[in-house]
This record gives structure tokens, sequence and C-alpha cells, in this order.
């Protein structure tokens, strides 16, 4: 790939694709290669594509409500209330940060929970 990276009149071309620099709107230069713009966008996208794909793999089931409370169970004694309520809150939280939300889009009531 690094071989031949100018042609006989001393134009640079892409190490990858092979055009020419006339043929690109940029060409960036490397230690001994040279990629154009169009090379970058494709290897772009084709990361990009790649990571939806291993995030979609990665998606782990969410602890449910109840499933959070059984643990605040084993700590907290009583407030059987303020429990669910909590678990609810986590259950939320985690379905967000997930999904990608931003926290701007929350509408946060608050409250004495202490």
């Amino acid at each position: 790939m690094a071989g031949r990276t100018r042609e006989g009149n001393g134009t640079l071309k892409c190490s990858f694709c092979g055009k020419s620099q006339n043929d690109v709107r940029k060409l960036i230069a490397g230690p001994t290669v040279y990629i154009c713009d169009e090379c970058i966008e494709l290897c772009n996208d084709i990361i990009a594509e790649e990571w939806e794909e291993e995030k979609s793999r990665e998606i782990r089931s969410l602890p449910k409500p109840a499933e959070i409370k059984t643990v605040l169970d084993q700590y907290v004694i009583g407030q059987e209330r303020a429990k669910k309520i909590l678990a609810v809150a986590v259950h939320n939280h985690y379905k967000r940060i997930e999904s990608g939300s931003e926290a701007g889009d929350v509408e946060l009531q608050k409250s004495n929970i202490l």
C-alpha cells in the first residue's frame, strides 16, 4: 500500500483508492501514505456501522423495579413506600441512560427523600 503514492508527474495519490490529489477535495499525508477525504468518510461509515451492531448486541436486561426493591429490602428496614419510589426512579434512570436521552429532556420533581 505504501509503495506508489506519487504519479510520474509528481502528483500525489491516495494510498487506499488510488485517486490523484486532483480528483479529491482533500488528501491527508501520513508518514509514508496518503488518504483522501472519500476514504476517510468510508472508514467512518464502516466504524459507525460496526459500533451500532456491537452496541445492539450488548443490550443487557435492566433490573425491574421489583428486583431493585428486593435488593433495597436487604439493606433498609421498613420505608416500603420510599423503597418502591426509589426502585422505580432507579429503573427509569437506567432506561434513560441506555436510550441515550439527554438530561435536559427530563423534568425532575424535587422532594425531601432524606
